[in-house]
């Protein structure tokens, strides 16, 4: 009978201990997540921005000199990411293709002009900057104009604002939940050793003897469920990068890493910090108030 309720304690202990990792490896996992993400959303909101496309259009009498020299020029503006010159023939094709049709048999002549297809660094993608750009390459006497979907840059603005704002106050309040499952996973299993804790307390023990077993024992529980939650995460990335490469999620290895290291602290800090408390809590009860 002694040996089957031995049996039934120690599997109801490994139970606990087993809920308590899971649950920690689960909210650190969440929250290390989105430290990614938070990491690699200034690239990605980059890279959604140099999307944004601009096309410089020339004259029809522009000659070969001149699309070079204005081909050197871009070459060594700082806003520009990406340019690609597009002669009309080139333009022509490529409508056909699209189309299905050549409209150039039913017009008799090519209305396309030459061009240049331009990517501009994401810093630049606003209004102001690009009104800029627009009036500094509309001084070439040879572009007869600029074009970009003004509609589309104030939007992308505007919308780029609201995620950041929204993203950050995600991140408080996964943080706080973060903090407050893992403290309750830590309470719980102090609560199932209450009985323990008081009588060691009643044959004389101190309470930072008593104290520093638990501290000890829910501070590896911590560490195991934030290596839990760095090797699912680490998958996840790689998985990721394999199935969406654009996004380039292992472009940083040193900010990865340190968010991986951040997920182990805190996995560890709020596990003393919580066994420290929830262990004080009993100390200062009553016995019975243990019932």
């Amino acid at each position: 009978m002694s040996g089957s309720f031995e049996k039934y304690q120690k599997r109801r202990l490994i139970s606990s201990y087993f809920s308590v990792v899971i649950s920690v490896a689960l909210v650190l996992f969440l929250l290390g997540f989105l430290g990614v993400f938070m990491i690699q959303s200034k690239k990605l909101i980059a890279n959604f921005k140099e999307q944004v496309p601009v096309t410089v259009f020339l004259n029809k009498e522009v000659t070969k000199a001149e699309i070079q020299e204005l081909d050197k020029y871009l070459s060594v503006k700082k806003y520009i990411k990406k340019r690609e010159y597009v002669s009309a023939e080139t333009a022509a094709s490529k409508h056909t293709d699209i189309v299905g049709e050549d409209f150039m048999e039913f017009l008799g002549f090519n209305p396309l002009e030459d061009s240049f297809d331009i990517e501009l660094q994401a810093d630049y993608v606003q209004m102001d900057s690009i009104y800029k750009i627009e009036k500094e390459l509309k001084s070439f006497s040879f572009v007869s104009d600029v074009f970009y979907d003004k509609n589309l840059v104030d939007l992308v603005h505007e919308n780029i604002q609201k995620i950041t704002f929204w993203m950050l106050v995600l991140a408080g309040i996964l943080t706080v939940v973060a903090i407050l499952l893992i403290n309750s996973s830590m309470r719980l299993s102090i609560y199932a050793n209450r009985f323990i804790i008081k009588t060691m307390q009643m044959v004389g023990a101190t309470k930072s003897f008593i104290r520093k077993p638990f501290i000890w024992k829910n501070i590896r529980l911590g560490i195991a469920g934030a290596l839990l939650a760095i090797l699912s995460l680490t998958l996840l990335l790689f998985y990721l990068n394999e199935e969406f490469p654009e996004l380039e999620l292992l472009q940083d290895p040193l900010m990865i890493g340190l968010v991986m290291v951040g997920v182990l602290v805190v996995g560890i800090l709020i596990a003393w910090i919580s066994t420290f408390f929830a262990t004080q809590r009993y100390l200062n009860l009553k016995t019975d108030d243990l019932y």
